[in-house]
């Protein structure tokens, strides 16, 4: 970025920041806050801020027009303190984020991300209303300003919580599930019953397979699963059906008698309702299911669990309890679009590629230093080098993009 370039990105920014809406986190004169600049050379982080009024916050944006914005998941007793230990941490907002350029699948341009992004964070809001029961008003959608969203939670339940337990969440969301651990075998109980084993202080066997929890959480997404993938299958032909299942190593000696039990049951509706309603996986009379019943739980995982799409090696950013986020109503400086906060209820109808965008349709002249396509309001922006003219909104983000610098030479 050069110096005109610069100078142009943060007149801008100064300006959208003179009169910006922005969502002030909960107890904001307890965060530390940190702050990006445009630069000409290497970025470099202004942190350890602390802002005593909101007046005093939104003055100092407006004189720096920061390229980025952040403040701190954490609550401090001393926010400007130079070290971390010397602030005194008292408790975290629990933050999730999805990363929509790391989801897995193949991505066809910024607009196709931005839908994966927000097709995972609407399967993020199902865990937390359904499975933590969080209240929707308790749960803050954020739109980054960049690659995806996040999810913003201060409810006092979740405040004290530490890494470990916020990992643990992660993890319970990410669907990193002991199979065994969602299934049992019932018990036959009474004159039926001719094992040694006693249930109940009655003469009782083992039965057949059950499903933990099947009203709830992720019992009920495992039942789900597995009848829609069983009446998937029944449509299919023989040498087609159940292919993962035959795949299974030791699939049995009697392999074609668990095929064809697997087939009937598929198309008996009163045993996949039985799935549903009692949780019972009621697998004939072929009593060595248990590798089947694992696979399906595992796939019943992979199909339902949410992608946060990070690369991190190190702490995810739910568990990191001193985490600097993005502040809503900011401008995001690599593509010059509105951090946006998002009511429950505008999530799903959200367009970010037009509702994000913040600034204006007048001219800008700039000169594109590396193709580059994008699409903004509807409209393809597809540059090779040169000299262009375009809507002031789509400059500023070929710019901060570092496509384009501003003017014509």
């Amino acid at each position: 970025m050069n110096e005109k370039t610069r100078s142009f990105l943060v007149s801008r920014f100064q300006e959208y920041y003179s009169q910006a809406e922005l969502r002030l986190p909960p107890e904001f004169t307890s965060r530390e806050w940190g702050f990006l600049e445009f630069t000409t050379g290497d970025p470099f982080m202004r942190r350890h801020k602390e802002f005593g009024s909101e007046g005093e916050l939104r003055d100092y944006l407006r004189g720096i027009a920061p390229a980025h914005a952040y403040y701190s998941v954490a609550y401090y007793e001393y926010p400007g303190a130079r070290k971390m230990k010397e602030k005194n941490w008292l408790k975290a907002d629990l933050i999730f984020d999805i990363d929509s350029d790391h989801l897995p699948g193949k991505i066809n341009s910024y607009g196709d991300m931005l839908e994966k992004g927000k097709r995972e964070t609407l399967r993020l809001l199902d865990f937390l209303v359904s499975d933590f029961g969080f209240d929707e008003n308790d749960v803050h959608a954020v739109f980054s300003g960049g690659r995806g969203y996040h999810f913003h939670i201060s409810d006092p339940s979740v405040l004290s919580l530490g890494s470990p337990e916020r990992r643990e969440i992660v993890d319970y969301i990410s669907g990193k599930l002991n199979p065994e651990m969602h299934y049992s075998k019932e018990w036959l109980v009474g004159e039926h019953g001719s094992g040694t084993d006693t249930f109940k202080g009655k003469t009782a066997v083992p039965y057949k397979y059950a499903l933990k929890n099947y009203d709830s959480g992720w019992g009920k997404r495992i039942a789900h699963y597995i009848v829609q993938y069983l009446i998937a299958e029944s449509v299919k032909e023989d040498k087609n059906m159940f292919r993962e299942l035959r795949e299974l190593k030791g699939f049995g000696r009697s392999n074609a008698k668990r095929f064809q039990e697997l087939k009937k049951i598929s198309k008996k509706p009163e045993v996949l309702r039985n799935i549903v309603d009692h949780g019972r996986l009621d697998f004939g009379h072929i009593d060595d299911f248990q590798d089947v019943v694992s696979l399906l739980i595992k796939q019943a995982a992979e199909m339902s669990k949410v992608n946060f799409g990070s690369t991190q090696v190190d702490e995810p950013v739910t568990a990191d309890i001193k985490r600097l986020i993005r502040l809503p109503g900011s401008l995001h400086g690599k593509s010059g679009m509105k951090v946006t906060a998002l009511g429950i209820d505008e999530l799903e109808d959200f367009e970010p590629l037009n509702d994000a965008i913040v600034f204006g349709d007048r001219t800008v002249k700039i000169k594109v230093i590396k193709p580059f396509a994008v699409q903004m309001k509807g409209k393809d922006f597809v540059l090779e080098e040169g000299v262009q003219e375009l809507p002031e909104y789509a400059a500023v983000y070929f710019m901060c993009r570092g496509a384009a610098e501003y003017g014509s030479h």
